[in-house]
């Protein structure tokens, strides 16, 4: 496959980064660590639906020296895949016995995009220890009452044809670079053509590594099916959430209202963005987890 070089490529050679293979109950979890841990606190990066660790190296390369620990979800990139069903409660359950394997401190900062908005939100609710939380293209709202519930609803059409199908058929479907190159086109909002171009291969290089159809398609479930209002007043700790002026998949008045949901959070709106804050805007994005977390930003 062609290799679109990255535009971030030179921020992120700053800070050194280490591959671990760590068991979590008896399954493989692959997760990289970029800086050590110094004087500031440690990010965990929870990806989105579909990606891998990869997805949130361009705002890694806006903090360097920060130390950030970046799993694959399971089932996605290099992890295997969990024995039960891959749901909210399953991957919430799973990163706290990682941050726990790996010897995570109480004092981490949980950095969440999308669909890991949800899964942070729900570990968090659930007592995972963590100082405070960054959220990125939060999911505030039922996916069906979004401003793209019609392709909320496509999708499932599609999620649900694809886990119909014969498995070879049904999973040929859901790799489809067609479908994949349509989804982000749609959510690209950069009229860059060379950084298009890099989001473009970015999907087709990492969004069919998932470990089996049943993976990705409950995964898919889990994304729609649940929202961060569902456990907002259990969110105790400081909450930072960051929307795009341009998401089409949670608005920023939704945005809004789930901040006066939550005990103690704060919120700001990154412009002329979409849903891909961490490809287009990701020095923005590094900006706002500096600005609660005091770290420095390149």
């Amino acid at each position: 496959m062609r290799i679109v070089p990255s535009p971030y490529a030179a921020g992120l050679a700053r800070t050194p980064v280490v591959r671990h293979d760590t068991d979590v109950d008896g399954l493989r979890v692959a997760w990289w660590e970029y800086g050590e841990p110094g004087g500031g606190p440690t990010l965990l990066l929870v990806h989105g639906f579909r990606g891998d660790h990869h997805g949130l190296e361009p705002v890694v390369s806006y903090l360097p020296g920060v130390h950030v620990v970046a799993p694959d979800l399971p089932g996605f990139g290099s992890s295997a895949p969990l024995r039960g069903e891959h749901s909210i409660d399953g991957y919430a359950a799973w990163l706290g016995r990682f941050a726990t394997a790996v010897g995570l401190a109480a004092d981490v900062v949980v950095v969440g995009h999308s669909f890991g908005t949800i899964v942070a939100a729900k570990a968090l609710a659930d007592g995972f220890p963590a100082s405070r939380a960054v959220l990125l293209n939060p999911i505030a709202a039922p996916a069906l009452e979004g401003p793209n519930a019609l392709g909320t609803r496509l999708s499932s059409l599609y999620f649900g044809l694809g886990a119909a199908l014969p498995e070879r058929i049904g999973n040929a479907l859901l790799q489809s670079r067609i479908i994949t190159r349509g989804a982000g086109a749609f959510l690209a909002k950069t009229k860059d053509p060379a950084l298009r171009a890099w989001i473009h291969n970015q999907h087709d290089r990492y969004f069919s590594g998932y470990a089996n159809r049943d993976v990705v398609v409950e995964a898919f479930r889990a994304s729609v099916g649940h929202d961060i209002t569902e456990w907002a007043d259990r969110l105790a700790l400081p909450v930072h959430l960051v929307a795009a002026e341009h998401d089409d998949i949670t608005t920023v008045g939704a945005v809004r209202r789930l901040r006066t949901l939550l005990p103690d959070a704060t919120m700001a709106v990154i412009p002329d963005v979409g849903h891909l804050v961490h490809y287009e805007t990701p020095r923005a994005a590094a900006q706002q987890i500096a600005a609660v977390t005091g770290v420095d930003v390149a």
